[in-house]
């Protein structure tokens, strides 16, 4: 769901003033500026205005804000469960009651001027696929990206995350490289982990270095790099073993 013109949704609270724009000058006061009433895109104070503005709506409708991401909204109704997530403008929300989806969306269509998408397929870099065996959330074409803008993408494939025979630290003696490279690997990684859990443990230890990164941090973040050449389509299935769930299986298939 996309909110239209989502920043124009709210009057602002503060005094903001703006230059008059071209083909609206005012002939009898041209050096004179506008006091602005209403938000619009660009001023800081927009984004803020219209969250206000969303968050009044939905807790008037019955949502409880998240204590945690306060960007989360859930309504109980009856025993079902609507969840409702905001990203700015963007908004993706969903539960196992039909009727109760529906019945929001028409609840924002009527407030809001909206946009409805379909199903989810593709939200801040994660790329979702719903069926009946579940759902498959996973970033392939992030990780393609990412491979393409480090120039990895012809690499020598690696199949573990970290080297075993070589333990990982300050190395102060080695090669310095660009730290600003390093730091850009490091943040595209990081990111990645929201999928892959797998390569959380060598990106998190590599990430120590930022400060000052030599050769062998790089070769050890390159590695990282390496492992999803041949990986970019492959799925992590997670399963418990035994009744305790005392271990844990993790494959990549």
């Amino acid at each position: 769901m996309d909110v239209k013109s989502a920043f124009l949704n709210r009057f602002i609270e503060e005094e903001v003033y703006v230059r008059q724009p071209p083909g609206f000058e005012s002939a009898r006061f041209p050096d004179r500026v506008y006091k602005l009433r209403k938000a619009l895109y660009g001023p800081k104070q927009a984004p803020r205005a219209w969250f206000a503005r969303l968050k009044s709506f939905l807790l008037k409708c019955g949502f409880v804000m998240g204590s945690v991401d306060k960007t989360l909204f859930l309504l109980s109704c009856g025993g079902d469960t609507l969840i409702v997530q905001i990203y700015v403008d963007d908004i993706i929300f969903g539960g196992l009651s039909h009727a109760l989806v529906s019945s929001f969306a028409e609840q924002m269509s009527r407030e809001f001027e909206m946009s409805l998408m379909g199903e989810l397929q593709f939200f801040l870099g994660l790329q979702i696929k719903q069926g009946p065996e579940g759902t498959f959330v996973h970033q392939a074409k992030y990780m393609r990206d990412i491979l393409k803008k480090f120039e990895m993408g012809d690499s020598k494939p690696m199949t573990t995350p970290m080297s075993t025979n070589t333990a990982l630290d300050a190395d102060e003696d080695g090669e310095a490289v660009d730290q600003k490279e390093f730091r850009g690997m490091i943040g595209s990684l990081l990111y990645l982990t929201a999928t892959r859990p797998d390569i959380q443990f060598a990106v998190c230890l590599c990430a120590r270095y930022q400060a000052s990164p030599r050769t062998s941090h790089r070769q050890a973040v390159k590695r990282i790099f390496r492992l999803q050449v041949e990986g970019v389509d492959n799925a992590l299935i997670k399963g418990e073993i035994e009744s305790q769930w005392t271990g844990l299986i993790a494959l990549l298939v």
